[in-house]
């Protein structure tokens, strides 16, 4: 029998026919809505690529102005010395050339730059200031010391330049390997003018302790001594024993000969070991007179026993047994304690506690606090950074600990400490002056005359880098192109003031921008978006000054 109007499997069909057509409707609406959230994304990208070309044609533009009087003060100093001088052929042939990037390659610089798929996201955050706009070094009371760390020198002979090197570069930590010999030769001539009472390099003087980056970084220090100027050095956990030594040739990396701790000695010897008033029999540890009322106490930190290399820190049982002793010889002589390590004394970083907090250190923060010292000063993080072992009492009760950030990394600097007899001490930064070296002593290369307009795209093109490469690790999170591009350049801003101690001036943008959003609802979790976090919990204070006086 024909089903009518009262058949139940009449009514069930017409019924799945229905609910089909619903669903029909809904996959049609679903696609007219994907089809104008795509419209929207390619609305959007076309509207970024057009402010990405404003932003490349305001940099080009500005760059051509930067050669323009670069070079055309460049042409009245050359006319001015050709009527001093008489244009000697001998002067002419002393002024070094790089032959890394000269003005005459500006364009194709920029015109390379501009395929570059991404660029800096448009903000308001002011780059790195100029080292000439920063206030003159004051004449304080008390000893002046200049403290550099984690200099990573590379021996000039040990890279030809090619892609290995480069990419090492642009994919490393941010330090500038590429421009480190002109790092140091700048730095060394700052120092000489400046005149401290003591140079301490607190490690990490070599990329990776490759025996001839010693050597030749040893030059530098050699020179400065000849100006009477004392340095005291430590080891780095890059130093010694180091299974990454390497060189770098063409498209390869290949290994260099690696530095022993006799070596480490015998190289540095004369830059504080040689004036010890004391040595550890069992690490490179000693106590340096600084002044006749205050020694420091230079503490190795590092592992590298039985041939092996550690990235973390430790004191060895006995070392501490050594320690005891120095602090009980400076109680007697009433001198001034100053100590200093490459690894950290107290949690400087939360994200990095194991590779670089001493392990074990509660021992160490007890006897310096219990015997009075007030200032405790290592590297290692790279970042710069201070904290008290009691925040509560603001120093009184605790000591403080000063980490100065890579002289190596952007934006170039090193801590200048004034520290008095007592124990009082003021402690700031001081980032090096390379573009006026630059122009003083003939330099060609743009990225060197205008290295204080460099440094900051240069560390945040690594850093996003680093973001960037990650999140390509990570396809679970179902990231677009468009959204990684985005992280990774909000990444890279916070982490490069974070590295310069004043996170806490762009934490306020970072919180409200539409890129930090995405970090935190679509990678919470992973470590770069804890790293993220981090930064910005920390972000409560500039990082670069801090002076301590007794009540």
């Amino acid at each position: 029998m024909m089903g009518g109007q009262g058949d139940p499997k009449a009514a069930d069909r017409r019924r799945a026919l229905f609910l089909r057509s619903l669903r029909a409707a809904d996959r049609r609406r679903g696609s007219f809505l994907g089809s104008l959230r795509a419209a929207d994304r390619r609305r959007g990208s076309f509207l970024e690529s057009l402010r990405a070309a404003d932003r490349r044609r305001e940099l080009f533009l500005k760059g051509l102005g930067v050669v323009r009087s670069r070079c055309a003060l460049a042409i009245a100093g050359l006319l001015l010395g050709l009527a001093a001088t008489g244009c000697s052929r001998e002067a002419a042939k002393e002024v070094p050339v790089s032959t890394e990037t000269t003005v005459r390659e500006t364009k194709k610089e920029a015109e390379t730059e501009s395929q570059k798929p991404t660029d800096p996201i448009p903000t308001v955050i002011e780059p790195f200031p100029d080292a000439e706009t920063q206030a003159v070094m004051e004449v304080e009371s008390g000893l002046k010391i200049l403290i550099a760390t984690d200099i990573h020198y590379l021996a000039r002979e040990l890279t030809d330049k090619g892609s290995a090197f480069t990419y090492m570069v642009e994919h490393g930590d941010g330090k500038v390997t590429h421009h480190i010999w002109e790092i140091m030769e700048a730095f060394t001539q700052e120092v000489i003018r400046e005149r401290p009472d003591l140079l301490i390099v607190s490690g990490d003087m070599s990329l990776n302790g490759e025996l001839l980056s010693h050597r030749e970084f040893a030059g530098y220090l050699e020179r400065i001594e000849e100006a009477k100027i004392p340095v005291a050095v430590i080891p780095g956990n890059h130093d010694i024993q180091n299974p990454g030594a390497s060189r770098y040739q063409g498209e390869e990396c290949l290994p260099a000969e690696r530095t022993s701790p006799e070596q480490f000695y015998q190289i540095y010897r004369r830059f504080g070991y040689d004036e010890a008033i004391s040595r550890d029999r069992e690490s490179l540890s000693y106590v340096y007179p600084i002044s006749d009322k205050v020694w420091g106490l230079m503490l190795d930190s590092c592992q590298y026993e039985d041939g092996q290399n550690l990235v973390g820190g430790m004191v060895d049982m006995e070392t501490y047994d050594w320690i005891e002793e120095q602090l009980d010889k400076a109680a007697q002589a009433q001198v001034m304690l100053l100590p200093v390590s490459h690894h950290n004394l107290l949690d400087e970083s939360q994200i990095y506690e194991e590779d670089c907090t001493i392990e074990h250190s509660e021992r160490l923060i007890e006897l310096l606090v219990g015997w009075g010292a007030p200032l405790y000063v290592s590297g290692h993080l790279h970042v710069q950074h201070y904290m008290n072992s009691d925040p509560n009492d603001g120093g009184e009760t605790g000591i403080y600990e000063v980490v100065t950030s890579s002289l190596a990394t952007p934006p170039c600097q090193y801590g200048v400490l004034s520290f008095q007899e007592d124990g009082q001490f003021h402690y700031h930064t001081q980032i090096l002056d390379m573009d006026t070296w630059s122009r003083a002593s003939g330099q060609t290369d743009i990225q060197l005359l205008g290295f204080s307009d460099y440094r900051t795209p240069f560390l945040e093109h690594v850093f996003y880098n680093q973001a960037h490469d990650q999140l390509e690790k990570m396809p679970e999170l179902g990231l677009s192109l468009w959204e990684m591009d985005r992280m990774s350049q909000v990444y890279a801003k916070a982490n490069c003031y974070y590295y310069w101690g004043r996170a806490v001036e762009i934490a306020p943008l970072i919180k409200e921008s539409k890129e930090y959003e995405l970090w935190s609802e679509l990678a919470a979790g992973s470590l770069q978006a804890d790293y993220l976090e981090y930064i910005l919990e920390e972000a409560v204070r500039d990082y670069n000054d801090l002076k301590w006086e007794k009540e």
